[in-house]
């Protein structure tokens, strides 16, 4: 089952993808999908796409999940990109946050902020949590995930390493967490660690790789991070990504306004952004 969220910023509806490529409206099913939703997915599963309002047009897509409590990021999770980056290959997942605020529609604007000056992205496997999670083990994590999503994790490497203290303020400015367009259930990706994942600027492919280059995958990801820290419903995990982003090129190349970001994960749908100069 592939869900998504339609409509204005605040104002989204929740509709389900059809497999003819239609959609169909379930607000009146449920209102959003957010935790609560994630933890009864059947009922949204359940009516039949003839008893659903036909959504007509090219509507905004929002975000895939509304509200998520924490939006925890899972850094140099693919040896390559660690090498890329001139940093070791960690022996544990580097585990960091990414604020909330950030979270937009997969195909709204990427704002620069103020005194940006290396933009940068980073196309990743999202998780999605379904069930409260404490202390599960990696045979038990995948029950508690309600599906997967594409995020790209714009970061600004100047405020993420050159400000000192954590990574978080170079990841959470508005607009950092484009996240969809879709929440495809399990059911429907066969391994979540063996997907290719690419990201394009401006028609140029700077990252093409593949989740099975993971250092660390979902379910083990899942079983860590509740040792920590309980993972509730609507939770996002973002997994990692693959090399190709702009500081691992030589020289280095960050985001200008203008230019146009593409990216998708096999099964998980594409993300399009434009990026755009803050304007108060």
């Amino acid at each position: 089952m592939k869900l998504l969220q339609y409509g204005a910023p605040g104002q989204e509806r929740l509709a389900r993808l059809e497999p003819d490529g239609t959609l169909r409206d379930l607000s009146g099913v449920c209102e959003r999908l957010d935790g609560a939703a994630l933890s009864d997915l059947e009922r949204l599963r359940r009516p039949h796409a003839r008893d659903l309002p036909l959504v007509g047009g090219s509507p905004r897509i929002g975000p895939c999940v509304s509200r998520p409590g924490k939006f925890v990021c899972i850094g140099l999770n693919y040896a390559d990109h660690a090498r890329e980056t001139g940093l070791p290959i960690p022996n544990e997942p580097v585990v960091f946050m990414k604020a909330t605020s950030a979270i937009c529609g997969p195909n709204d604007d990427v704002i620069i902020p103020r005194n940006s000056t290396k933009l940068d992205w980073e196309v990743e496997l999202g998780i999605v949590i379904g069930r409260e999670a404490r202390y599960v083990t990696p045979e038990q994590a995948p029950a508690y995930i309600a599906g997967y999503c594409v995020i790209n994790d714009i970061s600004e490497r100047a405020f993420q390493l050159e400000r000192g203290g954590q990574w978080v303020k170079g990841k959470s400015c508005d607009h950092f967490g484009p996240v969809g367009p879709w929440l495809v259930t399990p059911d429907e990706i066969a391994d979540p660690a063996a997907l290719g994942i690419w990201l394009e600027v401006d028609g140029y492919r700077y990252q093409d790789g593949s989740t099975a280059t993971m250092i660390f995958r979902p379910s083990f990801l899942v079983s860590y991070l509740s040792q920590f820290m309980s993972l509730e419903p609507g939770d996002l995990i973002a997994t990692g990504t693959p090399p190709g982003v702009g500081l691992g090129q030589k020289p280095p190349v960050f985001l200008r306004p203008g230019q146009h970001m593409r990216l998708g994960i096999d099964g998980l749908g594409e993300q399009r952004q434009t990026v755009v100069p803050y304007a108060p």
